[in-house]
């Protein structure tokens, strides 16, 4: 079917391009930066959200279209892309990523205002890199910098800059607090790409998972895990220990199986790291 026969993508088609179970990781950074600075500017912190969550959804939409582009969906096994499955057509999608990167950029304007110019190359760096991951003429995801890209961005920028937006400097307990985020949304794109890692070959997507290969890929997630854990009781009332048990199901999963049977494993460390986030905000709380 051509793109211009495609019907018309409805509202719940939107929201699935968006992958709800995925935003975790954009929510997660704000709710412990903004606790960890006192949450000292609420509006500053909702804007933040809007912008995290703006930038997350455009990352979604253009990691969409550019693997539709390079073939690398073409024998998908996890849950359903809306360009590859013909949903949508790939300019809507396109133009769609850059319709939420836009709305990032309005929010951020906003953000300038209360919080000055350093949130201006926060916001650049932050599209760039989303846009980037696996578009342009050298995409991060296919090169093995995706594990580093969600680190960098979904851990330390988003919870340090969301903390700088409350007190006009990072606060000290930030900068673990945002490692140990940054550990856990880094392990949902393990589970990813631990799963995906056969066909990404085929296609030239030499993601980290590609390149370490299945076991060390798991030990990775291991650790992802460790660290998250072992840094929480270092910042004082150990809280997210409590999530502990939350850990086992998707933990059992990448240890176990492969393929499409860990696409549970997906929503389930992105619940892992929501209450973590939300266990480490209450203990960060001045």
């Amino acid at each position: 079917m051509s793109e211009a026969a495609l019907p018309r993508a409805g509202f719940s088609v939107w929201i699935m391009a968006a992958r709800p179970r995925t935003l975790a990781a954009s929510i997660a950074p704000v709710i412990v930066g903004a606790a960890a600075a006192g949450m000292a500017r609420p509006v500053a912190a909702a804007l933040c959200l809007l912008s995290s969550l703006f930038i997350q959804i455009g990352t979604n939409l253009a990691n969409d279209y550019s693997d539709f582009k390079r073939g690398a969906d073409a024998e998908r096994v996890g849950p359903r892309r809306v360009t590859q499955s013909g949903l949508v057509q790939p300019l809507q999608v396109k133009r769609a990523a850059w319709l939420a990167f836009g709305g990032a950029g309005v929010v951020g304007i906003a953000l300038t205002a209360l919080a000055g110019w350093p949130i201006v190359a926060i916001g650049v760096a932050s599209v760039a890199s989303g846009w980037l991951y696996t578009g342009g003429p050298w995409p991060l995801g296919y090169h093995g910098l995706g594990d580093l890209f969600v680190f960098v961005f979904f851990g330390l920028v988003a919870t340090c800059g969301t903390a700088y937006t409350q007190a006009l400097a990072v606060p000290p307990q930030a900068w673990p607090a945002a490692v140990a985020v940054g550990a856990l949304a880094t392990a949902i794109l393990v589970v990813n790409n631990l799963r995906d890692r056969d066909t990404d070959v085929k296609v030239g997507k030499n993601t980290l998972a590609v390149k370490l290969g299945a076991r060390w890929t798991r030990v990775e997630y291991v650790v992802l895990l460790l660290i998250a854990f072992a840094i929480a009781p270092l910042l004082g009332r150990p809280w997210p220990l409590l999530a502990l048990p939350l850990a086992w199901p998707p933990l059992r999963r990448v240890l176990r199986q492969d393929g499409a049977a860990l696409n549970p494993a997906l929503g389930e460390t992105a619940r892992l790291q929501l209450v973590f986030s939300l266990l480490l905000a209450l203990e960060l709380w001045p």
